[in-house]
């Protein structure tokens, strides 16, 4: 599907800026054996300019999952922009999925890194659990849940580090885990707060050049919500996107 999002301009009387097209996607949870998805990343290449992959593309992190899904990149020729997701980490080895992707060519954020690609910036982290709103677990109490909402905050300032060193007046923000409540919506609301955090949103809605965030993990959430500054926010996590339609990834224009 192509969407219909344009990020707002400033300046438009000048003539807008060149737009990117930016498909995104997350949770193909791809296992050992055959990957399913060749004709995605074959086709995404003529609909979109960059690919933004948004966590748990394998099950568990085996190398073997990795391998799989590596060789179907191969055919996407167009840039690939990515986080990890929870599933990436479940083998204890994900500094090793991490170096996989970035020697088979996909730019990995995480650790406060960002890239830029035709006037747009990419920042983004995997994100991290904690709850939304006044939901929203504080630190206090026994040492455990501390070092619980310490692990949010910590990616929440690495999410801080990438975008602020971005220059553009465009940027997507990539992420995982949801930054706001509205897209986790159609989850048991027992689970909201395993899937993702307000200090992510909180983060996002101190820079005025993010027009764009897309995340995964919800697979029964809502497809789009928007952060209290009205940044739109957007679920593409690949069950979310099959009730919108056939097209197994979600393309903006940027």
């Amino acid at each position: 599907m192509t969407d219909d999002f344009q990020a707002p301009q400033p300046g438009m009387d000048a003539g807008p800026a060149k737009r990117l097209r930016v498909a995104a996607v997350g949770d193909l949870h791809v296992g050992e054996g055959p990957s399913p998805y060749r004709d995605l990343f074959e086709r995404v290449s003529d609909d979109a300019d960059v690919l933004c992959l948004c966590g748990d593309m394998v099950n568990f992190g085996k190398t073997g999952e990795v391998e799989a899904l590596l060789e179907d990149l191969k055919l996407c020729t167009i840039p690939i922009v990515g986080v990890m997701g929870n599933h990436e980490h479940e083998c204890g080895q994900p500094e090793v999925v991490m170096e996989m992707f970035c020697d088979a060519g996909v730019t990995m954020l995480s650790g406060g890194r960002n890239h830029e690609i035709d006037g747009v910036g990419f920042a983004g982290t995997k994100g991290f659990v904690g709850g939304f709103g006044r939901y929203m677990l504080s630190s206090f109490g026994e040492a455990s849940i501390k070092a619980f909402v310490q692990e949010a905050v910590e990616d929440a300032n690495q999410l801080e580090t990438s975008i602020r060193s971005l220059r553009t007046e465009r940027s997507v923000v990539l992420l995982h885990y949801a930054p706001v409540v509205d897209t986790v919506v159609g989850e048991p609301p027992e689970i909201h707060t395993f899937l993702g955090s307000s200090r992510l949103a909180e983060t996002i809605d101190r820079y005025d050049n993010v027009k764009l965030v897309v995340h995964g993990h919800a697979h029964r959430g809502a497809p789009e919500g928007r952060t209290n500054r009205g940044v739109p926010v957007y679920n593409v996590a690949l069950p979310v996107l099959r009730t919108l339609g056939e097209t197994p990834y979600r393309v903006f224009e940027v």
